[in-house]
């Protein structure tokens, strides 16, 4: 199964939000067409509507795949309209947290190919990172051509087992959200040490995004990134005394957040 197969036997995109339509954006300027695609969703935005691709009409016979792109509270209530689909060669993906292959095997039928994909918001800009696991009915070629359809909007990573994808979601998933509240809290202290707040959320943000390049480019760990950046008795030093201690510093905060998001996922798996 290839980007052909979606070509001609067409793409079903339930739900179209931020995520799902940066996907379609990713997916039609690769060169996938519009008329390949079939969106449903209630109130699609002028930008999908713009785009030309099938909104709200009759679903293909056999589509290649279904991405499903509703949130983990709608999809018991929007996914009965695509169960005929079910137990066939049409693959179900899905990027709704929480939802186990199993929560699907039960709505679709246990012989349906199902893919669980979580990303996360730097997709919108085509720098998300995925991870994917699929069930026993997913062939080879079925998780290769879900990896390569979540390539259009950032890295792809594949799970050794669907245990790790409430981790991932923890870390990755939620990641952002992470790092957006850094960057207002390095605002927020700035401003307090005397910067306009202008000023300081400009140097945070260039700061966050800065250092994220960085790590992500250089052939040296974030352990050393940091260790070069700090200079013995300097000032970043001191900074990392009170960020990296054991008891009240940024290890076990951050720890007792992934336990916490962990834990509100399996909740949203029920």
């Amino acid at each position: 199964m290839s980007m052909d197969d979606v070509k001609t036997r067409g793409l079903v995109l339930l739900g179209c939000g931020k995520m799902g339509s940066a996907m379609l954006k990713g997916w039609l300027d690769g060169g996938l067409p519009a008329s390949s695609v079939t969106v449903l969703a209630p109130r699609p935005s002028e930008w999908v509507k713009a785009t030309g691709v099938n909104i709200n009409t009759d679903l293909p016979d056999n589509p290649a795949v279904v991405l499903l792109a509703v949130k983990p509270q709608k999809m018991a209530e929007a996914l009965p309209t695509l169960t005929s689909l079910g137990n066939g060669s049409t693959v179900f993906l899905s990027v709704a947290a929480g939802l186990t292959l199993a929560n699907y095997e039960e709505m679709l039928g246990a012989d349906t190919p199902i893919v669980r994909a979580m990303p996360n918001t730097p997709a919108a800009v085509g720098r998300g990172i995925t991870g994917i696991v699929g069930n026993a009915a997913v062939s080879a070629a079925q998780l290769d051509l879900a990896d390569t359809l979540l390539q259009a909007v950032g890295q792809v990573v594949r799970l050794e087992n669907e245990g790790q994808m409430r981790a991932l979601t923890a870390v990755s998933g939620c990641g952002p959200a992470y790092v957006f509240h850094l960057i207002e809290t390095m605002a927020a202290a700035g401003e307090k040490a005397g910067l306009s707040a202008d000023l300081a959320l400009q140097l945070a943000r260039a700061t966050v995004a800065g250092a994220g390049h960085l790590a992500e480019n250089s052939e040296e760990t974030p352990t050393q990134l940091r260790i070069n950046v700090t200079s013995p008795n300097g000032v970043t030093a001191e900074a990392l005394r009170v960020l990296m201690d054991e008891k009240d510093g940024f290890p076990p905060l951050l720890d007792r957040a992934i336990q916490a998001a962990m834990a509100r996922d399996a909740e949203l798996g029920q």
